[in-house]
This record gives structure tokens, sequence and C-alpha cells, in this order.
């Protein structure tokens, strides 16, 4: 196995975390335009594995204790990796306002 050229530019991976579906594929699409617009290449979003918590509470402490109502809560990931990033990329990308909601893991 050769090592990989150090002409090649800077290697980038984005992990997006939400709890709306609609909203990480919306600021995926936003980070990918952002990139391809200053001349990178992208592999990705690739949807990881969603985290489901389930909570269940009772309704009524005293009447009904055995009737409960189950909530569930939904941690939706995504992984964008970005290879051939020039020094354009990384402002671009620091300067990009991502949605409420939506937490970006970036690593170089």
């Amino acid at each position: 196995m050769a090592d990989k050229p150090a002409a090649e530019g800077l290697r980038i991976r984005i992990r997006l975390k939400a709890y709306d579906h609609k909203v990480i594929d919306q600021s995926a699409k936003q980070i990918i335009d952002t990139a391809i617009r200053t001349g990178a290449s992208i592999a990705g979003p690739v949807p990881l594995p969603t985290r489901r918590s389930t909570f269940t509470v009772v309704k009524s402490p005293h009447v009904y204790k055995t009737g409960g109502e189950a909530f569930e809560m939904r941690v939706h990931k995504r992984l964008i990796d970005i290879t051939n990033a020039t020094p354009k990329t990384i402002d671009s990308l620091q300067n990009l306002s991502l949605p409420a909601g939506v937490d970006a893991e970036i690593r170089m």
C-alpha cells in the first residue's frame, strides 16, 4: 500500500446530528453546495444509524397505574467527507450558518 501524496488537499469529516430529519438533510445539502462551489470533492452524505430513545410516563399515579404514555426521541446522524479542501473551502464552511437544532462536529 502506498501512502497518499502530500500535494493532496485537506480531508475534512463533518458529522451532523439533529432531532428532525428534514432539517439535517437541508443542512447537509447546504454544506455540500458550499464545498462543491469552492472546488472540493465530496463523499456523502452517508446516513448513520438513527438512535431511538423511548420513555414511558405514567398517566395518573393513583387511578390508572398500569396506563402509561410512551414518548420517543430520535437522533438522526449524517456523515460528510470533504477531500481536496482548499483554504477557501474551510473559510466558507466556517462562515456557514446552520439552522437551529443541528449539531455539526468538524474534524480535519
